[in-house]
């Protein structure tokens, strides 16, 4: 019998999501609920938050209006925080409230804690009882803290029992969270003792003590640790999930490894984008004037050490009237010092941020960049020597700049080493000072050794 060729995966490249858009885009205008309706129901929460964040603003507005009550509070707890904030403020309240209703207690306090005080209030207050006692108990924690990022919803049975107590009870209370991958073990304290896994439950005799099959990898978590602190937890460690305790010692919630790793991918969003000197909450949706503002900050911290760098080239004014070819060569040694000080830089925040670099092993790693740095600067330089002699007719310029090109190279692995290192020291955010400092210190020391060098042995 010939086996039917299965049916082919549907395409979501580039053309047909664009016509799916547009198809929801005419519904909107159309004012066609039952078509909107149908077009969004088989798409995941994900996607449809992917669709919204790519129509404009007015398109947003009237597609969540028509909407109305059948919003899902899966795609407001996907959506960007900038696209989010808006469309939470214009949604009633009691509209928000019950799209949210089914969401994880994390989630929700995703969605509220950056609301205006007064749209706070008016969504705490639509929530039923025990969801708004939740909320409220952990927006009392920090931002960016354990218990903000925890969730309430968990499995936590008596540390006495057996596995087979502990499987009656996950079958017939209906309470439990419909997800979980640990079961808790507590005691009579309400502190957790151990967690074991659901495969490790459902594969031991009912007479098995839980006590008997607790995972190893049992930790806890505060609920004032820093969320980039958990994060790294669960990467290092390879944890699943993790019990959050509160100041007595007391189960308070769980962290889930989605939960964790969405802040370790925000962690190195915020580094990559500190790094170009572009603002951490900057998004596709912001006005020209909000990326305007956030960008001019960092463009003026640019400008002024340009200028501290120009001021170093009008020391040696007269040296590069007296030799045009200076002139020449000199982006040379800015842009090779530029390009070597910021690939020390990115691999030390880097390891910074992961924590591979530490005060033990700061000098050893900070001299194996200037070694690096110092055969790269030599190879260059000789090579530039060459160019430099062969171009202008003028062995000791190929001298002169093989010479600064060393220096440069050496300075710039220094400084895109130990700049991060100290800025970390003083607890200032590497990824978000040391650009500027860097540049600064491999131009400075680039136009020093070669108009230097320049004016001592040419002149």
């Amino acid at each position: 019998m010939q086996q039917e060729t299965p049916p082919e995966k549907e395409d979501i490249s580039e053309g047909l999501e664009q016509a799916h858009i547009q198809s929801v885009i005419d519904a909107v205008e159309a004012q066609d609920s039952d078509q909107l309706n149908e077009l969004l129901e088989p798409l995941h929460a994900a996607d449809v938050a992917d669709l919204i964040e790519q129509i404009s603003q007015p398109e947003r507005m009237a597609l969540v209006e028509l909407w109305g009550d059948d919003i899902d509070g899966e795609v407001l707890s996907e959506l960007d925080e900038s696209v989010r904030e808006p469309l939470l403020e214009a949604m009633p309240p009691e509209v928000v409230a019950e799209a949210i209703r089914d969401l994880d207690s994390d989630d929700v306090v995703d969605l509220v804690e950056d609301l205006e005080e007064e749209q706070q209030a008016r969504l705490l207050e639509a929530l039923e009882i025990k969801d708004r006692i939740g909320v409220e108990g952990a927006l009392s924690y920090p931002e960016y803290s354990a218990g903000r990022l925890m969730q309430r919803e968990l499995v936590a049975v008596p540390e006495d029992w057996s596995v087979g107590q502990a499987i009656d009870y996950i079958r017939n209370d209906e309470s439990l969270p419909g997800q979980f991958y640990h079961v808790i073990l507590v005691s009579p304290a309400m502190k957790p003792v151990g967690y074991i896994t659901l495969g490790r439950l459902l594969s031991s005799r009912r007479h098995v003590l839980l006590t008997e099959i607790i995972e190893p990898s049992f930790r806890t978590i505060s609920v004032t640790d820093e969320e980039a602190d958990v994060a790294y937890l669960f990467n290092h460690y390879h944890m699943i999930s993790a019990p959050v305790v509160d100041e007595h010692g007391r189960l308070a919630g769980m962290i889930t490894i989605d939960d964790a790793m969405a802040v370790l991918d925000e962690e190195h969003e915020e580094d990559i984008l500190r790094l170009a000197g572009v603002d951490e909450d900057s998004s596709l949706a912001d006005t020209v004037w909000q990326t305007t503002r956030a960008r001019a900050v960092w463009l003026m911290v640019n400008l002024v050490t340009a200028i501290l760098a120009s001021v170093v080239i009008g020391f040696y004014a007269d040296t590069i009237d007296q030799m045009v070819a200076l002139a020449v060569l000199m982006p040379i040694v800015a842009s090779m010092g530029g390009n070597a000080g910021t690939q020390t830089m990115t691999v030390a925040v880097r390891a910074i941020a992961t924590r591979e670099l530490t005060r033990r092993n700061a000098l050893r790693v900070s001299w194996r960049e200037i070694k690096v740095g110092a055969i790269n600067g030599i190879g260059f330089g000789i090579v530039m020597a060459l160019v430099a002699g062969l171009w202008f007719g003028i062995p000791m310029l190929g001298a002169v700049i093989a010479l600064a090109m060393a220096f440069t190279l050496v300075g710039a692995a220094l400084g895109g080493i130990v700049i991060p290192i100290v800025l970390e020291r003083l607890n200032i955010d590497p990824a978000l000072a040391s650009g500027p400092f860097v540049t600064t210190v491999t131009d400075v020391v680039g136009f020093f050794a070669f108009l230097g060098l320049a004016t001592l042995i040419l002149l």
